[in-house]
């Protein structure tokens, strides 16, 4: 690799809107005031709150610059691990700001919102196809809030038996969400450890599976980029003993059109509209995370539930055995909009395109570094591969190291330090949306990283050397974060 991606150029820094300010400028204009004027209420006078003083070319400036700062799916390759950041085809957001769409209230009747609950119920039909389930509630507003509604359908479920269960059954390469879901639905969790090869084993169930367990959560693929090869088997082991299956479905992107989860024995299943279906990660929201059942558990699903018949929709209120209601509305109508159009688009053949590909890149990038980075699992790995730093420790060099470097090479790292079952953990998935020359690329870049951390190590310890802001000290942010404004 002769040229780097990234640049030692022209990189502004900025202060903070407060250092700017100065008395008297101020960026609008206000309206002539068109009513009386009138005091506030003495509880509410007083100095009010420290607001900058500045003017429009300030504000745009700043953050104009700030926006150079920002890197995302849409300025490079972005191949963290677990997170699956495929990129957001434009098209979605331009059919999701249909004027009728966009500016549809959420309280009106439902005669006068067939279309977007047309959409809603085909959108259900879709994931239950994909999933192999027979029931989906799209109202969770993010995946782990579908995980919490899994959890609560599951618990409703064994209520309605007459017998409350107390165990929840975590493998150790599940999401770290998994067991605080589990937790809050008041249930305790119990590690599951994995086998030599990184996936779980019946045996391993079956010494932990007893008559107060109300089922197991299972990521499949797990977050070693493995994929579970005796769930079915386990599942059959958990429902002979009168437990649940839940399926985190965060790692779909790796099976669409190829595997029907609910074939394999899951139960209950959330997904994440925002991996899987090309929805925007969030920045706190809103998000999407729908979750669905078999017809068994339908019954329990959140109301109100999207119903037809005949060619009307409504919403059905009328379920006793529900959960109940999530939140406001009916969920993020906005993207679920944006991942009906992304499936419209892609069709059946194009998500098992869609899979296929991602898995394809994932041991692509496996064995075109396999002699550059210790491979904690030599096996074919599904959509992710997970490496460690055990050949640069010699070196004192760590997977940090090689992460603030490989900045330094225009590049952002892989998921570093999970899951946590490695010890050093290097994570990459690259989704279906990079190309070869895209990972050719990256690859150079990292084997570049690698050669240094032989060669020239201090580099490595003083990366990143490019960026605005140096390498922070986490740890201290970690424990004692400044809060203040």
């Amino acid at each position: 690799m002769t040229e780097k991606v990234g640049t030692t150029g022209l990189v502004l820094s900025e202060k903070l809107l407060w250092e700017k300010s100065r008395p008297g400028r101020c960026g609008m204009s206000i309206p002539k005031r068109d009513v009386e004027e009138s005091p506030l209420d003495d509880s509410l006078t007083g100095e009010g709150p420290e607001l900058p003083e500045l003017s429009e070319i300030d504000v745009i400036r700043h953050y104009t610059r700030l926006s150079t700062w920002n890197y995302g799916v849409d300025t490079g390759t972005y191949p963290l691990g677990s997170c699956t950041m495929k990129y957001n085809p434009k098209t979605n957001e331009r059919q999701a700001a249909l004027p009728g769409f966009a500016g549809a209230h959420p309280l009106l009747p439902t005669e006068k919102a067939q279309g977007a609950l047309e959409i809603m119920h085909t959108l259900e039909q879709a994931f239950a196809e994909i999933t192999g389930l027979d029931a989906v509630t799209l109202q969770p507003a993010a995946g782990a809030h579908g995980e919490m509604t899994g959890m609560l359908v599951i618990h409703a479920y064994h209520k309605k038996q007459g017998r409350q269960r107390t165990k929840v059954l975590i493998p150790d390469t599940a999401h770290g969400t998994n067991p605080a879901s589990v937790a809050l639905c008041g249930y305790e969790p119990i590690p599951v450890v994995s086998d030599e090869n990184g996936i779980l084993s019946v045996e391993s169930v079956a010494a932990v599976m007893d008559e107060d367990v109300a089922g197991i959560m299972v990521t499949n693929p797990n977050t070693l980029g493995l994929y579970e090869e005796n769930l079915k088997q386990i599942a059959a082991l958990i429902h002979a003993k009168g437990g649940l299956v839940y399926g985190d479905g965060a790692n779909l992107n790796a099976v669409m059109g190829i595997v029907q989860m609910g074939k394999v024995g899951i139960d209950v299943m959330h997904l994440n509209l925002h991996k899987t279906f090309s929805t925007p990660h969030g920045g706190g929201g809103p998000g999407s995370g729908p979750v669905c059942v078999t017809r068994e558990l339908e019954p329990y699903l959140p109301v109100p539930r999207v119903t037809k018949t005949g060619d009307l929709f409504d919403l059905d209120w009328n379920r006793p055995d529900s959960i109940g209601k999530l939140g406001a509305f009916y969920g993020h109508f906005g993207v679920m909009l944006r991942a009906y159009a992304y499936l419209r688009m892609m069709g059946a053949a194009g998500l098992k395109k869609t899979s296929q590909l991602a898995v394809l890149n994932a041991n692509y990038v496996k064995e075109q570094l396999r002699d550059t980075l210790h491979l904690a699992y030599d096996r074919p790995c599904m959509h992710e591969c997970i490496f460690s730093d055990k050949n640069q420790k010699p070196h004192h060099i760590t997977t940090m190291d090689m992460a603030k470097r490989l900045i330094d090479h225009g590049y952002h790292p892989p998921t570093v330090y999970f899951p946590l079952v490695v010890e050093g953990a290097i994570m990459f998935e690259p989704t279906e949306s990079e190309s070869k020359d895209e990972l050719d690329q990256y690859i150079a870049a990292f084997k570049a990283v690698a050669q240094e951390a032989t060669e020239n190590p201090d580099a490595l310890h003083q990366a990143p050397k490019a960026t605005v802001v140096r390498r922070l000290d986490e740890t201290t942010a970690a424990r004692k974060p400044c809060l203040a404004g």
